[in-house]
């Protein structure tokens, strides 16, 4: 048997979780108390949220964290730490105020003045108080404590027809004394653009932020912080001190915190700027690259294109050098880790603002993948249209089709990685999110590849406010005690998703220097018509194409990945390189395929018609249409895994092992039922895996041909599962499915409609309960007339009559349940259900003549707390809906 499955059903599984727990300075035993509960819940490791702390990094903190990493000792456990003291990163616990004025964050900035000429002896303002670093700013009064520094006055001429810029320009900045400009205006219209060097940018949340672009800013960080945390617990490093999280850090240069568009061009929008950029714009634009600053700023056709895909690549290659790579080495030069992400929201990825300019290079020098899906990003059923949530509306088709699959992609492709992605997920959904929904996030994650999870959150403040939910909540979350079946099941799929190679037929190229240098489709569009038809993919960025991608018998080779195609989203422009590259790939036999369109031009401007020529006519290129992209893909061989029949909501994932293959597919869909065959690449003996349960079942399979079999699948919403084959499993005993396919199939149905006994108990009371009534007929418990306030679990007693010595192949069907459910029939406990189908095997546990019958529901806490964040979601009703039936087939 696989190494792999073996420590899976020993349970000896690692650990693949490591929730936020969140510090305000409680006493020690209230400290001592939450790790314990995340202990016994079935997690080895805590990440600890300085955020609320009131003394980060003063004695108090340092009580805490000692007690935290002596409480983790004990355990076994590993510590990992929130970097800052503030969200985002890069407050450096307030340290950067007080730092030189060089190390603070800089902007560039824009103004201009339209002028006419002829005109001899003309002078103009540049700014009142404001030039060549010789005065302080006074446009923002409260903010006049640096210095403003000129970078560059450049005049273009405007058509006098409609007064749009026209290409001839004039470097006029070395006119400039004592902020007047001195210049002999030439005949026509001229607008006069002043490019300036300013601290007066950004978010002011972020005022008193590091340089992410400044390799010395950033070290305030690592000096504040990282040392710090070294000096006192050097000896635990690598061991207990598992390493470092940096939770969102990014560019905030626009007075919008959170706005997605901030990108070159945006009116009003002051752009990232170090002592850096000016060589690197240089270096990319020519020695007159001053003359076109004002592009960064204004439009001017095809030439501003070229100026801010120059100034994108400059700044999104000095972030992952001067921020993510410099601590990720820091980091593994003393044996721990660095982990974390960036803010991908609404494909600000690949964008200034609250974004790192680019995902790939902005996580780079990090250990693990990283992501993020919290404020009701993600909803069941909420893929095509969009999802009104705190902080505005979701680009659906980015957060279903798009951020997990971006995540993952790094998580394979960069080999420091180790196959290694991250989620933080749960957090900020409210307290009407439950173990249900949390199911359903997690598949959507697992089925894309994620495997490391920071649920969000454990906290020792009662009741704590702050982003709900929260996972034990001192004893009132009475979901608690059954968070731990999410965790085991997690952990185990996790596993076995882990030290592998993920299998996929497409790469998809990441779309970012596509963005910067003119129309462009956003990578996720392909994606979704892949996914929706069970191809699976990676995204892969251009860098490491050009540097780490080879083709081999026609496949294209990125680290342990193989492709048999090459997807390019409709690109305006693409890099030259790359361009050639594409070529390259061709003529080695690699399928490429372009959507809606071929690249016109590079993104630097230079001259590529040679080579576009040669795109126009490789037989290995193809262009085709988004619609078209699957049909063409599955008529040219390009995919693995067939379905006989369109699931859009169904999700597939191969990963595979020496001797092992796992398969595993997700219904997505929150209503509809899926029951379909899969044709599997593999020959053999196929098996499915119950994460829950942690059993082996041999499936009945179909020879389709000499290397593929056909199982048949029914998948209810919210369910998944794992399929296992290899070669290790030939002969294994375990239970085989019964082939039903061409039998008369014989199905006995009881509904249990005897009259119930309805309990109630709180999670503090739990177990002891009062009852409440009796019910005929089961109903919603939280309607307006019964309990729509009550928080706990709905404890059902009844007693039914079964007719037959027959007690085996019986499933119990609990029909509605709100939502976890938990069932005893005769004394014997059945089984535990987080999600749908509420239907659980029952052999040998119903006998003839009367049997008694004990259910237990329990809700979510949103019935008693109707928290903000809960307000932005449908409420589910609470309790035992049914039918409940007792089927034997």
């Amino acid at each position: 048997m696989s190494k792999r499955l073996k420590e899976v059903l020993e349970g000896q599984e690692h650990n693949y979780i490591l929730p936020f727990l969140w510090q305000h300075g409680e006493e020690e035993s209230a400290i001592r108390e939450e790790i314990a509960r995340v202990h016994e819940s079935g997690i080895g490791a805590v990440c600890i949220e300085a955020r609320p702390h009131p003394d980060f990094l003063g004695s108090k903190w340092w009580t805490d964290m000692d007690i935290i990493m002596d409480e983790a000792r004990k355990r076994g456990m590993k510590v990992w730490l929130l970097d800052d003291d503030h969200f985002p990163t890069g407050h450096a616990a307030g340290k950067v105020k007080d730092a030189p004025e060089e190390l603070h964050r800089k902007f560039l900035a824009d103004r201009y003045i339209d002028t006419l000429g002829p005109a001899k002896g003309t002078s103009l303002l540049l700014d009142t108080l404001l030039m060549r670093g010789l005065r302080p700013t006074i446009s923002h009064p409260e903010r006049a404590t640096g210095r403003n520094k000129l970078i560059s006055v450049v005049a273009v001429r405007r058509d006098p027809s409609n007064g749009e810029l026209l290409d001839e320009s004039i470097d006029i900045t070395d006119f400039a004394q004592d902020g007047i400009l001195y210049w002999d205006i030439p005949e026509g219209y001229w607008r006069v653009f002043i490019i300036t060097e300013n601290k007066d940018g950004g978010s002011l949340q972020q005022e008193d932020y590091l340089n992410p672009i400044d390799r010395d800013s950033v070290r305030i960080l690592l000096d504040t912080v990282y040392e710090t945390v070294y000096e006192r617990y050097k000896d635990d490093f690598g061991k207990t001190f598992a390493g470092f999280f940096s939770d969102e850090p990014g560019f905030y240069n626009d007075k919008t915190t959170f706005d997605f568009q901030s990108r070159p061009g945006k009116k009003g929008v002051p752009l990232p700027w170090s002592s850096e950029m000016s060589a690197m714009l240089e270096q990319a634009l020519g020695a007159d690259y001053r003359k076109n600053l004002h592009l960064l700023f204004h439009e001017a056709g095809e030439q501003a294109h070229n100026v801010r895909y120059a100034y994108m690549n400059s700044v999104s290659k000095l972030y992952a050098d001067n921020f993510c790579s410099q601590i990720g080495e820091w980091c593994r030069a003393r044996g721990v880790e660095y982990i974390g992400h960036v803010l991908e929201d609404n494909n600000v990825h690949a964008r200034l603002g609250s974004g790192a300019g680019h995902f790939f290079r902005s996580m780079w020098g990090q250990d693990m993948s990283g992501l993020d899906v919290v404020l009701w990003q993600i909803v069941p059923g909420f893929d095509k249209l969009s999802f009104s949530k705190p902080g505005g509306d979701t680009d659906s088709e980015f957060f279903h089709y798009g951020l997990a699959k971006l995540g993952v992609s790094l998580g394979h492709l960069d080999p420091k990685k180790q196959g290694r992605t991250m989620c933080e997920v749960y957090g900020a959904y409210g307290w009407a999110e439950g173990l249900k929904l949390m199911k359903w996030l997690t598949d959507h994650m697992l089925v894309r590849g994620v495997n490391y999870f920071v649920p969000h959150a454990f906290t020792q403040k009662d009741p704590d406010p702050d982003c709900p939910p929260h996972m034990y909540a001192g004893g009132k979350n009475p979901q608690y005690r059954y968070y731990k079946h999410l965790n085991h099941y997690m952990n185990r799929i996790s596993h076995l998703i882990s030290d592998g190679r993920h299998v996929a037929t497409a790469a998809v190229v990441y779309h970012a220097e596509a963005e910067w240098s003119g129309e462009a489709m956003l990578f996720q569009k392909p994606v979704r018509q892949l996914m929706q038809h069970q191809i699976d993919c990676e995204i892969v960025p251009i860098d490491i194409l050009l540097d780490a991608a080879c083709v081999k018998n026609s496949k294209l080779h990125v680290h342990n990945e193989t492709f048999e195609c090459l997807v390019i989203p409709y690109a305006e422009a693409l890099p030259a390189a790359m361009i050639r590259l594409l070529i390259k790939f061709a003529k080695q036999g690699l399928a490429v395929r372009f959507v809606d369109g071929l690249p016109t031009r590079s993104s630097e401007g230079s001259d590529v018609s040679t080579d576009l020529a040669g795109l126009a006519g490789h037989n290995n290129l193809k262009v085709i249409a988004l619609d078209d992209l699957t049909q063409t893909l599955f008529a040219d061989g390009h995919y693995e895994i067939q379905v006989d029949g369109y699931e859009p909501y169904l999700r597939n994932y191969h990963y595979s092992h020496d001797g092992l293959d796992v398969f595993m597919f997700f219904n997505e869909h929150p209503h509809q039922t899926i029951r379909r065959k899969i044709v599997l690449p593999v020959q053999g003996d196929v098996y499915a895996y119950d994460a829950f349960m942690n059993r082996l079942k041999k499936l009945h399979v179909e020879l389709e041909s000499k290397t593929n079999e056909a199982v048949k699948i029914e998948l209810h919403p919210y369910e998944s599962i794992v399929l296992i084959h290899g070669t290790d499993l030939e002969g294994i005993e375990v239970p085989e499915e019964v082939d039903r396919s061409s039998q008369n199939e014989v199905r006995l149905e009881m509904e249990i409609n005897s009259e119930w006994t309805v309990s109630l108990a709180t999670a503090e009371a739990y177990p002891h309960f009062e009852e409440w009534g009796k019910q005929r007929t089961l109903i919603n418990m939280s309607e307006a007339e019964c309990l729509p306030r009550f928080t706990g679990t709905f404890r059902y007693e009844t007693e039914f009559e079964w007719h037959t010595a027959a007690n085996q192949g019986l499933k119990l069907d609990l029909g509605e349940v709100y939502e976890i459910a938990q069932v005893w029939i005769n004394g014997e406990e059945a089984g535990v259900c987080i999600c749908p189908p509420y239907s659980l095997v029952v052999d040998g546990l119903i006998q003839k003549g009367q049997n008694k019958i004990i259910i237990e529901v329990t809700n979510t806490m949103v019935k008693e707390i109707p928290d903000f964040l809960s307000a932005f979601a449908q409420q589910e009703p609470s309790g035992l809906i049914g039918p409940v039936r007792v089927i034997k087939s």
